[in-house]
């Protein structure tokens, strides 16, 4: 339910120096209008794409080429080129800053601290990319690594990208298969893993796992295994051409950065799908749509500054890592963290914060909802004086999650709910500084973003439920999918539902303020009598209660109709009384509506997720209808599937 007022509401004095408004008056200027307020901003920026994208690259300064052209073909989607005569580095727009202060303080729970200054951070850059260029990578080849968030994977990426090489990660708690599935498809010529990683506090080496997977990537001709866990020698010895970074890179010294500029479009990254319902989709991203975008959203809607020390709760195989490091572009410093947010307990990022002088506070919905759950308040026990912002994605933030930010972590803070997705590597909708905050609600449609809500008919809607689409081209689109040379595959998964139109598969809601509210996966809508229902509504109520740490709900076909089914983890101690079950029901028939009543309670112990956090009701689907799932290797715990299965309680 969306309150009638704001939870928080930035002074005038804040709302007028915030990026966003500074923003808008230099955007006066150049556009000679006079934008009143941020609904006048956003409709000259998706109005006049080659004016607003000009004007962004002057504003941040952007290192190179910028040519004649903005914008070509910019009625096609997909088809439509950004700076079609541009030439630019990556690398080189991140790396503008030198000197001793940090750019990158590296925390491994409580057993790993480290710190590297702007000067060592060219120094290993410049390092790394000498040591490619020996090993014969060139533009356009695949670097693949299999690596926690800490340092090296920055700097590796960094100096693949100084090349024209793409990079392409995942997090070292991947399975084997999971890390085939990904990497084999993209032919990489080198791979970077490290020797293990921390995990709540335990030791989990991966040399099993780099024996198996190295031999079945027959085109990385280089296998370099980053230290972590002091056992990198080990590790190399016991996986096939392997050598340790630090071995690697000893004949190798620091010199000025080489950067080799490439044409905007050229491949930056590749990125995949979750694939939970079969082999990931490898999504191509540019290197300056993303710079691009990513500077437009760290500038204006994040305000992102140079001094500021962002901080985002990521593993290198979720998009929000390379969101993250692009804050590098607007010369902040990255505060990387690998490991459980809850080792040794969960006052860890908060401790993290208060320490480092946090700016920027980036997590999850599930992260701040734990928080809740835990008891924990850091508005009593940490100096969050420097948190500007809290930053929450992954799913849906509850209305509950918004009012615990303000009562439970920090009063006065931008809490910025963002959505966006791995297939554009940024966002459609999140925060809008000098603006007002309402409870449940995404602030509104990024600037240059042409976010709209249809119905089945293709119509815009406020007010009403429906697909999240975009309906003009921006920067950060794909370039293509991998192996997909006649594009048929990227045009199914956006396009086909409405021709010309990015159709993002969320399904959404555009309230009277303006605002957003995510209501889940269109794929994961419940149908019960042909009414559409998005599961973050039901979560939104039965997670709330104490008793219910969380929970995951699916549509479940049934007597030719679809009824709702929905599974519970309970806290310790609490059994799924009948008196539980009524109170769960009456809770989400009074907060949301009848229709939203699940037919059946279950509980179970744990919820499969994955890898990034994210709850897979689709796999759940297909368990508990008596089909296989096709990729449980994307899954952080495929064990827990089991529960779903043949479960008597469902067939009667």
């Amino acid at each position: 339910m969306v309150m009638a007022s704001p939870l928080w509401t930035p002074s005038p004095a804040i709302a007028e120096a915030s990026a966003m408004r500074v923003f808008m008056r230099y955007a006066s200027e150049r556009a000679g209008r006079d934008f009143d307020s941020y609904e006048a901003l956003h409709r000259w920026s998706v109005d006049d794409r080659e004016a607003f994208w000009s004007v962004v690259w002057d504003d941040n300064g952007v290192i190179g080429d910028k040519g004649e052209r903005v914008l070509a073909d910019g009625d096609k989607m997909p088809g439509a080129r950004f700076f079609p005569d541009a030439s630019l580095n990556f690398a080189e727009n991140l790396l503008r800053e030198t000197g001793p202060g940090d750019a990158i303080v590296f925390r491994g729970e409580d057993k790993v601290e480290r710190r590297l200054s702007w000067d060592d951070l060219h120094a290993l850059v410049s390092r790394l990319q000498q040591l490619m260029i020996a090993r014969g990578v060139k533009a356009g080849d695949r670097v693949a690594a299999m690596i926690p968030n800490m340092p090296e994977a920055v700097a590796g990426m960094l100096a693949a990208a100084s090349i024209g090489a793409i990079w392409s990660s995942c997090s070292p708690d991947f399975g084997p298969k999971g890390v085939l599935d990904r990497f084999s498809q993209i032919e990489p010529v080198m791979f970077i893993a490290c020797d293990g990683y921390w995990y709540n506090g335990k030791k989990i080496a991966i040399a099993d796992k780099l024996a198996e997977i190295v031999p079945q990537l027959p085109s990385v001709g280089t296998v370099l295994i980053v230290d972590y866990l002091g056992e990198a020698e080990a590790a190399a010895g016991a996986t096939p051409n392997a050598e340790t970074l630090d071995t690697a890179l000893a004949t190798f010294d620091a010199r000025p950065v080489d950067y080799q500029r490439m044409p905007f479009a050229h491949p930056l990254y590749i990125l995949y799908s979750s694939g939970t319902t079969g082999i990931p989709k490898c999504i191509v991203h540019s290197a300056g749509g993303t710079l691009l975008q990513h500077l437009k959203e760290h500038r204006y809607h994040a305000g992102i500054g140079p001094g500021d020390r962002v901080f985002y709760f990521t593993t290198c195989g979720w998009m929000m890592w390379n969101w993250l490091v692009t804050a590098l572009a607007s010369r902040a410093t990255l505060l990387l963290f690998d490991g459980s947010p809850f080792a040794p307990d969960g006052n860890v990022l908060f401790d993290y914060a208060d320490a480092e002088k946090m700016t920027y506070f980036g997590t999850s919905a599930k992260f701040i909802d734990a928080v809740r759950k835990a008891d924990l308040r850091p508005v009593d026990t940490h100096d969050l004086s420097t948190v500007r912002v809290v930053s929450s994605t992954g799913s849906p933030l509850s209305p509950e999650g918004f009012r615990f930010v303000y009562d439970g972590i920090k009063a006065d803070v931008h809490l910025a709910s963002i959505s966006g997705g791995t297939d554009i590597v940024s966002c459609f909708v999140l925060g809008i500084p000098g603006e007002p905050v309402y409870s449940g609600e995404i602030q509104g449609p990024g600037l240059g973003m042409a976010v709209e809500v249809w119905n089945d008919d293709g119509k815009p809607v406020v007010g009403e439920k429906g697909e999240l689409v975009c309906t003009r081209a921006f920067p950060s689109m794909p370039v293509g999918f991998w192996n997909d040379p006649d594009g048929a595959k990227y045009h199914a998964a956006y396009f086909d539902r409405f021709d010309n139109v990015w159709c993002h598969g969320d399904f959404a809601e555009i309230t009277d303020n303006g605002g957003i509210i995510i209501h889940g996966r269109s794929d994961a809508t419940l149908n019960p009598g042909g009414v559409r229902i998005g599961t973050a509504e039901i979560y939104n109520q039965v997670e709330q209660m104490d008793e219910v740490l969380e929970a995951i709900c699916i549509g479940q076909q049934w007597d030719d109709d679809v009824r709702v089914v929905l599974f519970v983890r309970l806290a310790e101690g609490v059994a799924l009384t009948d008196d539980l079950v009524k109170a769960i029901r009456t809770r989400i028939r009074t907060g949301a509506s009848p229709r939203h009543v699940p037919a059946i309670v279950l509980p179970v112990d744990d919820i499969p997720r994955t890898k990034s956090g994210k709850i897979v009701e689709l796999a759940v689907r297909e368990v508990v209808h008596g089909r296989p799932v096709k990729n449980k290797e994307a899954l952080a715990n495929p064990e827990a599937l089991a529960q779903f299965a043949d479960r008597p309680e469902l067939r009667a």
